[in-house]
């Protein structure tokens, strides 16, 4: 049995530089300040690699904007997303989003394999359940879906896992981020139990 936690505290940190204006967290008040520069070395490296991903550095005419949602901060379990909008010309700019999910006890991030069993078959069970999501939605695709891929994208909230897609990676751009909210309890057979999903189940 989990033990309850509080939230950790966060704290928005703010770059502003020549068409640059960025925000993200960074976490604060630990007790475990070692756990707590784990995360925020991994949330900032993360930023960074985001910022030069969509080519910032690389094009002067590049003008980029960044926020991020808290998703999940409770029972030890933080869940964000950073969304990163750029815009170097053209009808409208190319936004990506990153889920970054962590136990704040260990500092440890997890992939998505991470949440399960090992040998669970997630990758086929989770394709699954998003192809009958798609087809109970009517969602318009770009061409034929093929399944999730083993580090697919995604983030926990409201005893969810929700998977996402990036823009023009499944759908058309009016679409924005396609995502795919599974109940923990739909999948619990294969939810490693010491895992995120785990804490949201038993705790």
């Amino acid at each position: 049995m989990f033990g309850i936690q509080l939230p950790v505290d966060i704290d928005t940190v703010h770059i502003a530089k020549p068409n640059l204006d960025i925000y993200y967290p960074k976490i604060i008040k630990m007790q475990n300040i070692p756990v707590q520069q784990n995360i925020n070395d991994d949330i900032k490296k993360s930023v960074d690699e985001m910022i030069r991903k969509q080519g910032y550095f690389q094009n002067p005419n590049t003008t980029m904007w960044a926020s991020y949602e808290v998703k999940t901060n409770e029972r030890g379990i933080l869940s964000i997303n950073l969304v990163n909008d750029a815009y170097s010309g053209g009808a409208h700019g190319l936004t990506v989003m990153q889920g970054l999910t962590f136990d704040i006890n260990t500092g440890m991030k997890y992939e998505l394999k991470d949440l399960f069993k090992p040998n669970s078959n997630y990758q086929i069970i989770l394709s699954d359940i998003v192809k009958k999501q798609i087809k109970a939605r009517n969602i318009f695709l770009l061409g034929s879906f093929i399944g999730i891929k083993p580090n697919q994208d995604f983030y926990l909230a409201d005893k969810a896992l929700v998977l996402y897609f990036q823009l023009y990676e499944l759908t058309s751009y009016a679409f924005g981020f396609p995502s795919f909210p599974i109940s923990v309890y739909e999948i619990e057979d294969i939810i490693d139990q010491q895992s995120p999903l785990g804490k949201m189940i038993y705790l």
